[in-house]
């Protein structure tokens, strides 16, 4: 192909006008320049502070969450069963180690990612807290 990187765009290749960005830009080509408006910034769009940091940490926070409740159902029932005694010994032992590795788990990602246990525990209004806090 010749003619640069635009050849055979058609009327794509054209340059932006200066000073419109590319909302403006569609708008103009689509013949509504006359309608279109920069979005109005209001003071939430100012106050949302979005770095990685805080994303990265947010995103750990739920997804820990969801782990721990997780966690702590499975754990009811695996006390349950021990309770019903329709588990072995070994079954009941194997259970407690890997509840208390994964319990080990969980505090390490919390230490990582700089949460407290309580961070993990979402409050449902009128339902009350998420997980027990027993």
């Amino acid at each position: 192909m010749t003619g640069g990187p635009d050849a055979g765009r058609g009327d794509l290749a054209r340059p932006a006008r200066p000073g419109l960005d590319e909302a403006a830009e569609l708008a103009a080509a689509l013949g509504e320049s006359q309608q279109w408006q920069q979005p109005r910034v209001t003071p939430l769009d100012r106050r949302l502070a979005v770095d990685r940091d805080s994303v990265e940490r947010g995103l750990a926070s739920l997804v820990l969450t969801v782990i721990e409740l997780l966690r702590q159902l499975v754990e009811r029932q695996a006390l349950r069963r021990v309770d019903l005694g329709d588990l072995t010994e070994e079954q009941v032992e194997r259970i407690g180690v890997t509840l208390m590795a994964l319990e080990e788990q969980m505090a390490g990602l919390r230490e990582y990612f700089g949460l407290a246990p309580e961070d993990l525990n979402l409050d449902l209004g009128p339902l009350g807290p998420l997980l027990p806090t027993d």
